[in-house]
């Protein structure tokens, strides 16, 4: 991967990462859902006043991150072996697809966005009986599609390219701290699906929300991360 296209990719991945966190604005303005138990969607639901404005959020943060990880493949896929690459990634079968995993991540991402919720179920007992009974929108429906599609991408470009950076130099930010961050991103999935099922048991929410935020500020850390060591590359390939 050339250097500019390196610092191309970390500027959209920062650019994503930043806006993955606009959810962290519900510390500022009150949005009237618990963040202990409430999905980090709902604050996107179409009943929610600030809706428009999260959904714009995700939207944008997809997009970046697309654009991210299609620079950073298509860099990847042009370096030639033996010759100058990245060395977060370099050419390798795990960085191609970690690349690929982190696309697929922002592209469910903008899915994700433009399928949102009707309502909040964790707080509205009337949503969560529609829910039950199939009485809400597709878009529930799709929505839990897009976001477990959305995450599956992200934990597989999580260990697939944390797996290059280490290859490559073990030196860079991404391959010395990258495994704590799968590591705690795997837990803190764990704890959502687990909360989740809970919920869905009707034996309480276990913390979903908190949980759930855990989770995609893991994701934006792990982006903020990948996005400095291509940076990092990009400098160094000055000096």
């Amino acid at each position: 991967m050339s250097r500019s296209v390196a610092r191309t990719a970390a500027a959209l991945l920062a650019l994503g990462a930043l806006a993955y966190t606009a959810w962290v604005l519900e510390v500022l303005v009150r949005t009237g859902l618990d963040p202990v138990r409430t999905y980090v969607s709902e604050l996107a639901a179409a009943d929610q006043p600030l809706g428009g404005l999260f959904r714009a959020t995700d939207l944008t943060a997809g997009f970046l991150v697309l654009a991210g990880a299609l620079t950073g493949l298509a860099g990847t896929w042009r370096s030639r072996p033996g010759g100058r690459t990245s060395r977060t990634t370099g050419r390798d079968p795990w960085a191609v697809g970690g690349w690929i995993a982190l696309a697929v991540f922002g592209a469910a991402t903008v899915a994700d966005s433009r399928l949102p919720l009707s309502c909040a179920p964790t707080v509205d007992p009337v949503c969560a009986a529609r829910e039950t009974a199939g009485l809400v929108p597709a878009t529930h429906a799709a929505h839990a599609v897009s976001s477990s599609l959305a995450m599956t991408g992200a934990l597989a470009a999580l260990v697939a390219l944390t797996v290059a950076a280490r290859r490559h130099d073990r030196r860079s930010p991404l391959a010395r701290t990258g495994p704590a961050l799968v590591a705690l991103e795997f837990a803190a999935t764990a704890w959502t699906l687990a909360a989740v099922a809970a919920f869905e048991a009707g034996k309480g929410v276990w913390a979903l929300g908190a949980g759930q935020r855990l989770q995609v500020l893991l994701v934006a850390a792990w982006l903020a991360v990948l996005a400095h060591s291509l940076a990092t590359d990009g400098r160094e390939g000055r000096r």
